[in-house]
């Protein structure tokens, strides 16, 4: 069990639970907030007429030992507990996580969080670079 030290947080912040200490998530600017939004609305629809599962933007994910909040997440109907969708954070690492890569951002960090999530059991994850208007598709190994 992670412990966290005892510091006064910002209510009007998100944060980042990593190596049992907050961390504050960058408030998105209004292009990251566009693309995610466009990708909320297009992959939504998708999802909903396929039946497939449900998304989560900004939704608090356990991932490994720490508490992390996808730009976007999306979690299979096969892996919905029968209780539902639970009150507080997801237990359980997606099975698709979607970073937009903003401006402050540095690669290293960036990659790190990708890499971490895939650790912790994340199937997919996209990076998307709203200023090479890429995205890179990351997917977990398994074996054959």
């Amino acid at each position: 069990m992670s412990t966290t030290t005892a510091v006064a947080l910002d209510p009007d912040k998100l944060y980042e639970i990593v190596d049992g200490q907050p961390e504050e998530k960058e408030m998105p600017g209004a292009r990251h907030g566009g693309i995610c939004g466009r990708l909320a609305i297009e992959l939504g629809l998708y999802l909903k007429a396929n039946r497939l599962g449900e998304l989560y933007p900004e939704t608090s994910f356990q991932i490994g030992a720490n508490e992390r909040i996808p730009d976007l997440a999306f979690v299979s109907a096969a892996r919905m507990p029968p209780e539902g969708e639970p009150d507080t954070k997801w237990p359980m690492p997606p099975d698709l996580a979607v970073e937009v890569i903003s401006p402050n951002d540095l690669y290293e960090k960036v990659y790190a969080k990708v890499m971490e999530y895939l650790a912790a059991g994340v199937k997919q994850v996209w990076l998307v670079s709203p200023e090479h208007q890429h995205v890179a598709d990351f997917r977990r190994q398994t074996a054959c």
